[in-house]
């Protein structure tokens, strides 16, 4: 369980396809204080330690599944890109943001990045299904990062990204045409199963 409030850029530094993919991500994070097991959210999809190492940075292993690869954007990563990171909730961390499991339900695009005073508008485009879940003042979690949607017109929907945002994750470098791990809210997708019921 995470809150999409990103705490580290991590950055991609060997990925190696071998039955499943295989990720060394360098990060900030004291190693020392992370179990083999453990999840951290990596682009806002929850994955599994499975090696860690402090030489010469600190880094940790994952693997990633040809399902989760198929589901989100992780089979565009790149050597030396930046990636949101968030390390699993403890009980009784600050919940900053909102519920996010790190299930990835789909994949959005950017439409199109507008500045507005210090802050970026940014437009994205979502998958038909997921529209329905995505609502004007509601949150999403995109690439790991908890926010606010602040208008819906059919599958676009638009988020502010204030300079502080920018700042501390990846969506200082967002352009358009970028694919986007997109986690819908969990209680906008309960909603809509109890209404099939109703």
């Amino acid at each position: 369980m995470f809150t999409g409030i990103v705490t580290d850029m991590g950055e991609v530094i060997a990925l190696e396809q071998k039955g499943d993919l295989r990720a060394r991500i360098a990060t900030a994070y004291d190693v020392a204080g992370i179990d083999i097991g453990a999840s951290i959210a990596c682009e806002g999809v929850c994955l599994t330690v499975v090696a860690l190492g402090a030489n010469p940075r600190n880094w940790f292993d994952v693997e990633i599944s040809a399902e989760t690869v198929s589901k989100t954007n992780i089979g565009g990563w790149t050597l030396g890109q930046r990636i949101n990171l968030e390390r699993a909730l403890k009980v009784g961390d600050e919940l900053g943001g909102h519920i996010v499991s790190g299930h990835v339900d789909g994949v959005a695009e950017v439409v199109s990045c507008t500045p507005e005073g210090d802050s970026l508008r940014v437009t994205f485009r979502a998958p038909e299904p997921l529209a329905k879940f995505i609502a004007s003042k509601g949150s999403v979690a995109l690439n790991g990062t908890s926010l606010t949607v602040n208008e819906v017109a059919g599958r676009e929907f638009g988020i502010n990204f204030i300079p502080h945002t920018q700042k501390v994750t990846t969506w200082g470098t967002v352009k358009p045409g970028d694919s986007v791990n997109l986690e819908v809210d969990t209680m906008a997708r309960y909603v809509a199963r109890l209404r099939e019921w109703a």
